[in-house]
């Protein structure tokens, strides 16, 4: 007999052949639909044109650049004040601030070169960021950067990395992440599943259905959408890396000894909000004379070895 994503049994199906109402007819389906519609206004009402890669992006419009900054500062207290961070003053630390104050000083001429690419004019919202940066003491081969420019490395990532270039990289990868407001666009993202998982509950679908509704959402929109702010960062990190004088060509040698760390534990790439580290190595291969190209125009100055 065949599933009714409505929990109907036999016994109904039975009196609806006495009298079919019809689609217009059923209720359930009027919730369904008005929800489908007020997903779809929302979504297309809140649309904006990302400068750093010319897409449209979902950032809900009620929600500043103010706001993330206030919700970055709150979770970067949090982390600090259960996490160990090391002696700022500390070479380890010195080094990685060394590393951020470079990158940090060509956001506004990256941010001004992709956007001139894509014929739109820069945003320049990291002028209000407070920039910050702490390094933690853990094996996590990692790093993050909150909305507002609150910064922390792992250690673990160091021995991983093994030179400034790659640690550089990585950096640029999570100053994309904030740059490119990807913590907003996840949270528009949450809102439109949220939605269709209230429409599905109120029409009166059974928990089965729901959740099928919820791994439809997941699978179709909220990872492909993670995978691809990934690959956003990445090339928005390279040319930030690039420009600040680091070779990004240990960008690829950087991402094969990351694979070599999780012992090819990767999920699925459909599953995961990661690209696989095979994809991944692929697009950076395929970004390096672009990198290299913008290393030669903002490298003005390289540091002194």
């Amino acid at each position: 007999m065949r599933n009714d994503p409505f929990g109907q049994g036999g016994q109904q199906q039975q009196q609806g052949r006495a009298r079919r109402p019809g689609l217009f007819g059923n209720v359930r389906w009027w919730i369904l639909l008005a929800f489908a519609g007020y997903a779809a206004y929302y979504w297309f009402s809140n649309q904006v044109v990302d400068p750093y890669t010319g897409e449209k992006a979902l950032i809900d419009k009620s929600l500043s650049v103010e706001d993330e900054k206030a919700m970055g500062l709150q979770a970067y207290e949090e982390i600090l004040s259960q996490e160990r961070p090391v002696d700022p003053n500390s070479q380890i630390a010195q080094q990685v601030r060394e590393i951020a104050k470079r990158l940090i000083a060509k956001v506004d001429v990256v941010e001004a070169e992709l956007a001139a690419e894509h014929g739109l004019q820069p945003q320049r919202i990291s002028k209000d960021f407070d920039w910050d940066v702490n390094v933690i003491e853990s094996e996590q081969a990692n790093a993050f950067c909150l909305p507002g420019g609150k910064m922390a490395v792992y250690t673990g990532l160091i021995p991983v990395a093994k030179n400034a270039d790659a640690v550089a990289v990585v950096m640029g990868h999570e100053i994309a992440h904030a740059l490119l407001r990807h913590g907003a666009q996840r949270m528009a993202q949450q809102k439109v599943a949220q939605i269709g998982q209230m429409g599905a509950g109120m029409a009166g679908m059974d928990a089965g259905s729901q959740q099928m509704v919820q791994a439809a959402m997941g699978y179709g929109m909220l990872l492909p959408y993670a995978r691809s702010h990934e690959t956003q960062a990445d090339e928005v990190g390279l040319m930030l890396a690039a420009a600040a004088c680091f070779d990004p060509r240990e960008a690829v040698p950087l991402w094969e000894r990351m694979s070599e760390a999780s012992g090819g534990q990767a999920p699925p790439e459909f599953s995961s909000t990661h690209p696989n580290p095979g994809t991944r190595i692929q697009n950076l291969s395929a970004l390096m004379p672009k990198a290299l190209e913008y290393r030669k125009k903002f490298c003005t100055t390289p540091p002194a070895q």
